[in-house]
């Protein structure tokens, strides 16, 4: 005997939700958030999975990201961890202004391009030691070490 899961109809996951039918149906129709299965009839079938991944493009909606964004970000994730085949319920996501971050296994990605988010700050602490402990040769005895930014973040003043 196979488990069944427990399927939601469309009026009650609007409901779930709080959205509209309507907005269900068009996060259907541009693959937003499609259902996991169809009845013969063709009637959109929910399960909790899916209901996740609604609630979560409802309160990222609902915190400005835009549905073009929501949509691009899911991509990116998928592509970036083909294993998810659906970010927004297997992920915890983030929205800070324009950026989605995206959590997974201790990691953090900027949702839409895949840049990872991670900062070992013990790590950074031993580098800034290091460059210190290296410049003090350098220094006069009664001054602190200057610190530097790395070339790469260094700004050029003419342009």
């Amino acid at each position: 005997m196979r488990a069944t899961r427990d399927l939601y109809r469309a009026g009650d996951v609007a409901r779930i939700i709080g959205i509209s039918r309507r907005q269900l149906q068009y996060w259907d129709e541009t693959d937003l958030v499609p259902p996991s299965d169809r009845t013969p009839g063709g009637h959109a079938r929910y399960t909790f999975e899916d209901l996740v991944a609604l609630k979560t493009a409802k309160r990222l909606i609902d915190a400005g990201v835009s549905v073009q964004r929501i949509r691009k970000s899911i991509r990116a994730l998928r592509d970036l961890l083909p294993a998810v085949e659906r970010p927004l319920a297997e992920m915890v996501l983030v929205a800070t202004g324009d950026v989605v971050l995206a959590f997974r296994d201790g990691a953090a990605f900027d949702a839409a391009s895949g840049q990872e988010w991670v900062f070992e700050v013990a790590q950074f602490q031993r580098e800034v030691e290091a460059f210190r402990t290296e410049g003090l040769g350098e220094e006069a005895p009664d001054s602190a070490p200057a610190v530097h930014a790395p070339a790469e973040l260094a700004c050029d003043p003419t342009g």
